[in-house]
C-alpha cells in the first residue's frame, strides 16, 4: 500500500469517527472564531461525491457583476468548451487584465492551445479548481478537506481560526472556515502566483492580492432551479461526469466572491450548483503523457531540483 492510499484511509477513518449523520446533519463541537469558548452547533453534513455537470461550470449571477464568459458559442448557443475566448470586455477587468484575456482569446481563434494549470499539472488554486466537475469534502471539527477530481488537488480548511501574520503565499492560499447557521463559510488569502496563474479556463490572471469567500449551502432542488437553468443557458454540457435526471433532492451550493484590486475593477460572484454524481470516484495522474498533442513539446509540468528523500 502506498503512502497516498494510506493517507487516504486513515482520512476517511478519521472522518467516520469525527462525523454521525442523522437526517443530513451532524453535530459537532463548534469553535467562535474570536472566541475560545466551545458551544454545541448542528453543521450540515456535506459529505459524499458531488458533480457539477457544465464546463467551465460557473454560474453567472441573477444580477450584478460575474465572471468572465466565453465569446465562442457552440451551434446551440452555449459556451464552446472546444475554443475558450475571455469576453475581454467584462467591465471587471482592468485594461491590463484584459489584454492578457484578448491574447489567450487570440491563440484559441487561430486554433491552438494556451497553457493552463490543468494541462500542465499545477495546482489550480481557487477559484480556477471550481472547473473541476468533481469534488468531495471530509468535515473534522477543527479541519475540512476538499479533494478534486484528479486526486492530488486537495485543499486544507482550517476551521474557527484567523489568517497567520505573516502569512507565506501556497498554492491554494491560507483557507479558513466558520459555519453561519445551515452555511459552511471559507475565507481565502494568500494564493500563490506561479508561472499560469489564473481564476479561469480564459487565462484571466490574478495577483498576490486575491481573496475568495466561498459560502456552502444545502439547498432544495426547487431553490436552485434558477441557478441551473442560468448555467445550462451558458455553459457546455461535460462528458465525463452523469446525473440522475429524476433526481429532485438537496443539492450542494457554492456561491463566492472574487476580489482583487491588481486584476479587477470590483468584487464578482458567481455560483456552483452541484448534485450528488452517480460515477465512482477515480484517481487520474496529470503527468502520465508529458507530450503536446499538437506540438509534441513537452508540457511544463512541475519539477523538483532536489529529491524529496
Amino acid at each position: 500500500m502506498s503512502a497516498r492510499q494510506r493517507d487516504f484511509l486513515l482520512l476517511v477513518t478519521l472522518t467516520a469517527v469525527a462525523a454521525t449523520p442523522a437526517l443530513g446533519q451532524t453535530v459537532v463541537p463548534a469553535v467562535g472564531p474570536d472566541t475560545s469558548a466551545t458551544q454545541s452547533a448542528a453543521v450540515p453534513d456535506f459529505s459524499g461525491i458531488w458533480a457539477h455537470l457544465y464546463l467551465p461550470g460557473f454560474e453567472p449571477p441573477a444580477a450584478g457583476p460575474g465572471p468572465v464568459l466565453n465569446r465562442s458559442r457552440s451551434r446551440n448557443g452555449r459556451a464552446n468548451f472546444n475554443q475558450l475566448v475571455g469576453d475581454y470586455t467584462n467591465p471587471i477587468l482592468k485594461p491590463e487584465a484584459a489584454e492578457i484575456v484578448k491574447k489567450h482569446g487570440e491563440i484559441s481563434l487561430a486554433g491552438e492551445g494556451y497553457p493552463t494549470p490543468s494541462n500542465q499539472c499545477w495546482p489550480g488554486g481557487v477559484p480556477y479548481i471550481f472547473w473541476d466537475y468533481l469534488m468531495q469534502m471530509f468535515q473534522q471539527p477543527d479541519r475540512i478537506t476538499m479533494i478534486y477530481r484528479h486526486g492530488n488537488e486537495v485543499r486544507h480548511v482550517r476551521m474557527n481560526q484567523k489568517h497567520p501574520t505573516p502569512l507565506r503565499p501556497s498554492w491554494y492560499g491560507d483557507s479558513f472556515g466558520h459555519y453561519e447557521g445551515d452555511t459552511l463559510v471559507i475565507d481565502t488569502v494568500g494564493i500563490k502566483v506561479g508561472p499560469f496563474a489564473m481564476v479561469d479556463m480564459y487565462g484571466t490572471p490574478h495577483s498576490p492580492a486575491l481573496h475568495v469567500v466561498e459560502r456552502y449551502r444545502l439547498i432544495d432542488y426547487d431553490d436552485a432551479k434558477a441557478a441551473l437553468e442560468r448555467n445550462e443557458k451558458e455553459n457546455a454540457r461535460g462528458v465525463y461526469s452523469d446525473f440522475d435526471p429524476n433526481y429532485r433532492g438537496k443539492v450542494l451550493q457554492l456561491h463566492f466572491t472574487v476580489e482583487d484590486e491588481g486584476v479587477f475593477t470590483m468584487p464578482w460572484t458567481a455560483t456552483v450548483t452541484y448534485r450528488p454524481s452517480v460515477d465512482p470516484w477515480t484517481d487520474l495522474i496529470c503527468a502520465e503523457n508529458r507530450h503536446e498533442p499538437t506540438t509534441r513539446q513537452e508540457s511544463a509540468v512541475p519539477t523538483a531540483n532536489k529529491p524529496d528523500f
